[in-house]
């Protein structure tokens, strides 16, 4: 087997908003998709927006869940003040701040949000190396 995610399914409670979050919030780019699905290309990954009961009836797993799910996803970036400026338009597009940007043990800074579904993301910035694709120019 090749490692590698090819998609990242999240299931939503409100497909109309995590669309509206994802698409007018963050400025991910949607692509054509079924009515019940929404599909984003992430350079090299896809994201995908499914209904959350209609995802775990799918996987056969109980649809309730809350608190931490045990997994985070990570946004990096090329500098702090790019950590800050994510972060600050994630919150003012409706994302809930869990951990405000800054220094971290490792060397780098981050913070967290949580999007409406309550999915974990951590924006950082690497300043020890480049975590992920290059961007596309």
């Amino acid at each position: 087997m090749k490692p590698r995610i090819s998609m990242i399914t999240l299931g939503v409670r409100d497909l109309d908003a995590a669309i509206t979050f994802y698409e007018k919030g963050l400025g991910f780019p949607r692509m054509d998709s079924p009515p019940e699905v929404a599909f984003f290309t992430l350079n090299g990954t896809w994201l995908g927006l499914y209904d959350r009961k209609a995802l775990a009836e799918d996987a056969q797993v109980a649809a309730e869940g809350n608190g931490f799910e045990g997994f985070s996803l990570a946004h990096n970036v090329a500098s702090e003040n790019e950590v800050d400026e994510v972060v600050a338009q994630a919150v003012a597009a409706g994302a809930t701040l869990v951990k405000k940007p800054q220094k971290v043990f490792w060397g780098g800074y981050s913070g967290y949000f949580k999007d409406l579904d309550g999915h974990l993301w951590e924006v950082a910035y690497n300043p020890l190396f480049w975590v992920g694709p290059n961007d596309e120019s």
